[in-house]
């Protein structure tokens, strides 16, 4: 008996001088353990993952691994935490799709194994709706043809009616209906198709199921139409040169410039005249020139009356001898 506790005490204690010897970490190291926390901070494409990890003793890698299927499909960068007892951590993510369900879990591995962390839910928020709106062209040249287009942006933006509204210079009769609701496609975009713009014109597009949601106020511009001439292109220095032509549609009195491009390139008025009254439809303007050199002119409407914006005629090119 005496000789068996004897080999008993020997083998505990090189048991015990053993267990002395190792490090702490390498005495209690396991796998980590791992709980799958709340998502906080949700907005339309962003969100803020959370969980506890576990090192239990050792050097430990976490992640979180999200995706719009319990299968995944991305994860957070790596991060390495130690020590013993439970660490919260989180992670943010970005790039989410508005409106969209999430399946999100925390893993961690050491040496010792991997624990995965239950599978959680989130649900991003829905974005709200908004309104892109443009013409073009614009300026309109006048008689010409504009086309005025835009985007639903935001959840639920497809197949959505919207309305198309106007308010012509001055400005004064507030917005109205302008011909049929149109319906976005399945990115949301509309079309109005081409219009003939009389004057300078406010526009805006709304919903009306929604008549909260309206676009900014897209002005369009109409351009007076200047047609000029000139009696001959190539005459002698000193020479008077008559610049003519008429402004569409009617504005009498517009200020008309004859203009000659420098050798740098900007627009110089050599004279000027006013435009006179000739039709309903058009004014007309008469300007001797003396023509002292060589070079490319055109002829500059001003018009600055609010129903129209200014205009520039055709170049000329015209040559001294």
């Amino acid at each position: 008996m005496e000789r068996t506790m004897t080999r008993w005490a020997a083998r505990t204690g090189a048991t015990l001088a053993l267990t002395l010897l190792l490090p702490a970490a390498a005495q209690a190291a396991t796998a980590p353990g791992v709980t799958t926390g709340g998502a906080a901070n949700v907005q339309q494409q962003t969100a803020r993952l959370t969980g506890t990890v576990d090192p239990n003793g050792a050097d430990t890698q976490y992640q979180f691994q999200y995706g719009t299927t319990s299968a995944y499909g991305s994860a957070t960068p790596e991060v390495t935490v130690s020590g013993d007892g439970r660490k919260t951590v989180t992670a943010d993510i970005s790039a989410l799709a508005p409106a969209t369900k999430y399946h999100y879990r925390l893993i961690a591995h050491n040496a010792k194994g991997l624990t995965k962390g239950a599978d959680r839910i989130f649900t991003t928020k829905k974005q709200p709706l908004g309104v892109a709106f443009a013409a073009n062209p614009n300026p309109q040249p006048f008689g010409g043809l504009t086309t005025l287009a835009g985007q639903l942006t935001g959840t639920d933006n497809a197949g959505r009616d919207v309305v198309l509204q106007s308010n012509p210079f001055p400005y004064t009769q507030g917005f109205k209906p302008v011909n049929n609701k149109v319906v976005t496609d399945n990115a949301g975009n509309f079309t109005f198709g081409l219009f003939q713009v009389p004057v300078n014109t406010q526009y805006r597009v709304q919903m009306p199921d929604k008549p909260s949601v309206v676009s900014p106020i897209v002005v369009v511009s109409v351009q007076v139409s200047v047609s000029s001439r000139v009696g001959t292109y190539r005459i002698k220095k000193g020479h008077k040169l008559t610049f003519s032509g008429a402004i569409r549609p009617a504005v009498d009195g517009t200020p008309i410039a004859i203009q000659k491009k420098s050798s740098s390139g900007r627009w110089v008025t050599v004279t000027g005249t006013a435009a006179r009254h000739n039709s309903s439809a058009s004014s007309v303007y008469s300007k001797k020139v003396t023509i002292r050199r060589g070079g490319t002119y055109r002829v500059y409407a001003g018009v600055a009356n609010g129903s129209f914006v200014p205009n520039t005629g055709r170049e000329i090119h015209i040559h001294t001898k």
